[in-house]
């Protein structure tokens, strides 16, 4: 069996070939806008958008779990609505050996729209994966979420869910500590967070009291906790409920059902999946995501309480690798 394979698609859409290419060059971290349920999040992490040899870092969900995949934008074809991607690091190398992304947006004639060519280029680990359908069709999916973002006559938003009250902020950060214990703490045993952090994030995360037996025992769908936080300079406590848990993922989301939260907003949850690297439980990322409705639209996007959270993630992990 050939280890080296490719797949491709194509997708006809009513929206020009340029404004597709663009959202794919120069905006494709606005993509977890309008393809949520598929695409959460694309940071930049070297170069600038739209520029070759960048890279970017996608969190996506794929066959029913949260992935991540560094790529580099290996090509650029503006007169030919062109774009490659090379895939570095994330799930896929999991699989594959190499992994390489072209989508071409190619005018139709004599008709509004364009047709969206898909082309993955890969070679595999062994005989035994499986090409990767799933995955272009996802692509298709995607490409239908901004066709109808791109038709649907609004105006392109800078930040996500601007001028609306649903949003979400979001981050990955790498960890060293072992998945199994990074995610051990935080699922089973928040209350001792405040011990392993800096003096400096002390003081803005003061203390984690979890209510009842689950304190000794671990958490568990419907464990409750307080959160005592320094927010503005004011003290803050956050009541949480642990509303999900999926071990296979090393994922957890807390829904805030009480607290200096629901002042400003109808309803918040923090969700952290870790995923290993390669299979490296040596190497991982914490996948943070911050989930909310406003009370009005005069709230504030809540990247001061997504600080917090980076910095006391990073305590943790270098508490656990001391």
């Amino acid at each position: 069996m050939a280890l080296t394979g490719k797949v491709e698609t194509d997708v006809h859409i009513k929206s020009s070939a340029a404004k597709f290419h663009d959202m794919f060059t120069h905006k494709p971290h606005h993509i977890s806008n309008v393809s949520g349920s598929n695409i959460q999040g694309c940071d930049l992490h070297e170069g600038d958008w739209g520029t070759v040899g960048t890279i970017v870092c996608w969190n996506y969900v794929h066959d029913g779990k949260a992935c991540v995949a560094k790529e580099k934008i290996e090509a650029i074809d503006a007169e030919k609505n062109l774009v490659t991607f090379r895939v570095l690091e994330g799930d896929l190398m999991d699989h594959y050996k190499s992994f390489v992304i072209t989508l071409q947006a190619n005018p139709k004639d004599e008709v509004e729209g364009c047709t969206v060519h898909w082309t993955m280029e890969y070679e595999k680990h062994h005989g035994d994966i499986t090409d990767p359908h799933t995955l272009l069709q996802l692509a298709v999916e995607v490409s239908n979420d901004i066709d109808a973002h791109l038709t649907a006559d609004v105006k392109e938003i800078d930040t996500p869910m601007a001028n609306s009250k649903f949003g979400k902020v979001e981050t990955h950060i790498d960890i060293k500590a072992c998945a199994e214990r990074f995610y051990d703490i935080w699922l089973n045993k928040p209350h001792q967070i405040p011990n392993m952090i800096t003096s400096h994030t002390r003081a803005r995360l003061t203390s984690v009291d979890v209510h009842g037996d689950d304190r000794h025992s671990g958490g568990k769908v419907g464990t409750l906790s307080s959160w005592n936080y320094v927010q503005d300079g004011k003290a803050k406590v956050a009541e949480e409920i642990i509303e999900s848990i999926e071990r296979e993922n090393k994922s957890v989301t807390w829904k805030v059902i009480g607290g200096d939260l629901l002042e400003h907003y109808k309803s918040f949850k923090f969700i952290l999946q870790i995923t290993t690297q390669n299979g490296d439980q040596a190497l991982s990322v914490a996948y943070w995501i911050l989930e909310y409705e406003k009370v009005n639209d005069n709230v504030p996007d809540p990247h001061g309480l997504l600080q917090l959270v980076i910095d006391v993630n990073k305590d943790v992990d270098a508490h656990l690798n001391t």
